[in-house]
């Protein structure tokens, strides 16, 4: 297989700052929080607004990557599966998938709410939500 390299575009800060208390998804508490972007990807951020429906991409970079297969939310109550069936962080390529709305837009800062990553947590892309009657974006 080939090997693929990637360059963060951001780093998110989030008063999140260790996996024991972060929350496994969204609308378990997850905070606001803000996207610091690299200058070099500033003309990419153009039409960005307070209101959008965003997908972050994250690399998961205090994740396992050795993990094939977990207990679903950590319960061992229940069966064992490949982490491909689970939005489990420990994973062979940690990639987080986290869909927010802007809160606010300065410059290359941007405010999300309900952020479920870990204060410095590396942004691999961003993607906007197309809303089903647009689909020319």
């Amino acid at each position: 297989m080939t090997s693929i390299t990637l360059d963060p575009v951001g780093v998110v800060r989030s008063p999140i700052t260790d996996r024991k208390g972060a929350p496994r998804q969204p609308d378990e508490g997850a905070p606001s929080a803000t996207i610091h972007f690299d200058p070099r990807v500033r003309q990419a951020l153009d039409g960005l607004r307070v209101g959008d429906r965003i997908v972050v991409l994250t690399w998961l970079d205090r994740a396992a990557r050795d993990v094939q297969r977990v207990h679903p939310r950590g319960r061992t109550d229940r069966p064992a599966l490949g982490v491909f069936c689970t939005r489990s962080p420990d994973r062979p390529n940690p990639i987080g998938v986290h869909e927010v709305e802007v809160t606010a837009v300065r410059d290359l800062e941007v405010d999300v709410r309900a952020l479920e990553a870990i204060d410095g947590t590396p942004v691999l892309d961003v993607k906007a939500v197309l809303p089903p009657d647009v689909r020319d974006r």
